[in-house]
């Protein structure tokens, strides 16, 4: 029996035709010769979605991949879309793209269908991080913008993160419009592959002084960087764009002390020293770490490829390099600003600051010692940046950030930014030098005084239509079947943020969810832990995430209280994660 559905089969037969280019045809004629029936379906099944990241996939033939035609029909329905929004305007947009294969040849394709379309294109000449694209849009005053990448994904996929006017990803309506536009394109002939090259505007690196002056600006202890100007910092971009900017914005800020990890230094989407480029994976932080340890660093810190997250290992206890989780960057970070601008007087009533409802609540409890208005999004830095946007003149943001490891201190771009922390992060360990201290010294003073609270984070990888098929019926179970327990704790209460709503378990009585649908499941025991289920928005993957607390009376207890924890998650964590 065929694995292929009539709508499967339909696609097939569309890419088959003379609209596509001889190359493209061959390639799927193989796979249909070759019964490779699988990844015929896992290629044609669905179209690329935007999902938390934008549109993000494999590379390779078919409407499920990421390809010259999927892309330029993705940059068609997002290009009719802002003609339509700015009726009588001269559209703009910013293009960039990070190391990855095909990224640059992605980029120009964004531009020319662009720039066919009659939109004015900035693009980078040469590849700039994910940040810099979102401070280019509002920069150059664009409608909008694309970045070219996968963020932290394996080598096979690339991805397209479409840009509103604020900086920001696409939120709703836009992003469902989008789709709707570019569901509307019924023929690669609609497609303006063909370019312009007048409405091209190249952006070299000249810019980079621009965006690094302008987060200099943000700089709150200049006189600690002064003070410590030689700590010693381990950089590795990890084959990535991090390597064109966090260097120099280290050297502006005035650190002179800066060892990148040579190994990573140049630009390559076949990572070839890492599985995943990905910081958060103590792999692809081992090769910074041994560098940092053969110098005796500081700091050791790490940017995937885009540059929108930071790793970061710092020395514990034991003088050996550990590393920190996003949910422990994020928490001093925001302890670093509150407190600095609280002892400079600068806190205002109006300041606030963001995080994600599967990030620690420790950042929340943070910011009310200090008096300051903590908002909590769905999971994804783009909705960190639609508050940010929404509330731009009635209240001051000050830092925020999800426990993947994505922070944003000030207000220059609207997604995460690992240029901007990798310099606040290397501030933060000059100011506490300074005062005699370490992060992870600093780090157990949070936990002596907030409580102790303990992260850990499951992803479960289910590749093609049949892993998507099993995600969504893992969802369903857990919904119809929800733990009563964890680990021997009673549940007292579930959120649901799908049918946004929220339900006491002891009293049967619920209270709404204002937030946006999400496929979001969240279990809230009576001890206070919050264990969370959710299926990736960019990755084949479904995640569980779960946060446990526990009381610290002083750093010697540290070892005693966080070997208990670990214990307590796995006992949760065995009790909701099935594979």
């Amino acid at each position: 029996m065929s694995l292929i559905d009539k709508e499967t089969q339909s696609r097939i037969d569309q890419w088959l035709t003379a609209e596509y280019d001889e190359d493209t045809v061959a390639k799927v004629q193989a796979l249909v010769d070759a019964h490779e029936e699988t990844e015929l379906l896992d290629s044609f099944y669905k179209e690329l979605e935007f999902g938390t990241g934008g549109l993000r996939g494999i590379m390779g033939v078919g409407s499920n991949r990421m390809n010259k035609y999927t892309i330029g029909k993705a940059t068609q329905g997002l290009a009719n879309y802002l003609k339509k929004q700015f009726p009588g305007q001269q559209v703009k947009v910013a293009v960039s793209y990070d190391s990855r294969n095909n990224s640059q040849a992605f980029g120009k394709l964004v531009a020319d269908v662009f720039a066919g379309s009659g939109i004015q294109v900035f693009l980078f000449k040469e590849l700039r991080p994910t940040p810099m694209l979102s401070f280019a849009v509002r920069h150059f005053g664009c409608q909008g913008g694309v970045m070219l990448t996968a963020s932290h994904n394996p080598k096979e996929y690339n991805g397209f993160k479409a840009y509103w006017n604020d900086g920001g990803q696409l939120v709703a309506p836009h992003d469902e419009n989008v789709i709707a536009e570019v569901n509307a394109i019924a023929s690669v002939k609609d497609i303006r592959l063909e370019g312009n090259e007048a409405n091209i505007t190249w952006v070299d690196s000249d810019f980079d002084a621009i965006y690094i002056d302008a987060n200099k600006g943000l700089s709150i202890h200049p006189e600690a960087v002064q003070a410590q100007k030689d700590l010693k910092v381990v950089f590795s971009p990890i084959h990535g764009t991090g390597i064109t900017v966090v260097p120099k914005i280290l050297e502006t800020w005035g650190f002179t002390n800066v060892h990148v990890v040579e190994e990573q230094a140049r630009p390559d989407g076949n990572f070839p020293t890492v599985v995943y480029p990905n910081p958060e994976e103590e792999e692809a932080m081992s090769i910074a770490m041994k560098t940092g340890q053969r110098l005796d660093a500081d700091v050791v810190m790490a940017t995937d490829p885009d540059a929108d997250r930071v790793g970061l290992a710092v020395k514990n206890n034991k003088g050996e390099f550990q590393l920190l989780n996003g949910n422990q960057i994020g928490s001093l970070l925001t302890y670093y600003v509150l407190s600095s601008k609280k002892a400079k007087g600068e806190l205002k009533d109006n300041d606030f600051i963001v995080k994600t409802i599967v990030t620690t609540n420790l950042i929340a409890d943070i910011g009310a010692s200090f008096g300051v208005k903590s908002y909590e999004t769905l999971t994804g830095f783009k909705f960190i940046g639609e508050i940010i946007t929404a509330l731009q003149g009635k209240e001051n943001y000050l830092v925020g950030g999800e426990e993947s490891y994505g922070f944003l201190t000030g207000d220059l771009v609207r997604d995460k930014d690992a240029v901007n922390s990798c310099a606040f992060i290397a501030e933060m360990a000059a100011y506490f030098k300074n005062q005699g201290k370490t992060l992870f010294e600093v780090l157990l003073d949070l936990y002596a005084q907030y409580g102790f609270y303990q992260e850990k984070l499951i992803s479960l990888t289910k590749k093609g239509k049949a892993g998507a098929d099993e995600i969504k019926q893992m969802m369903v179970d857990l919904r119809a079947n929800a733990p009563q327990e964890l680990g021997g704790v009673a549940v007292k209460e579930i959120r649901d943020y799908e049918n946004q709503i929220a339900v006491d378990l002891a009293t049967g009585n619920t209270e709404k969810i204002n937030l946006p649908k999400s496929d979001v499941l969240q279990f809230i025991t009576v001890d206070g832990d919050v264990i969370s289920a959710r299926p990736s928005g960019t990755e084949p993957k479904i995640k569980f995430y779960c946060s446990v607390r526990e009381l610290l009376k002083d750093a010697a207890a540290y070892e005693t209280v966080a070997v208990s924890l670990e214990d307590k998650v796995k006992r949760m964590m065995a009790d909701i994660v099935k594979d």
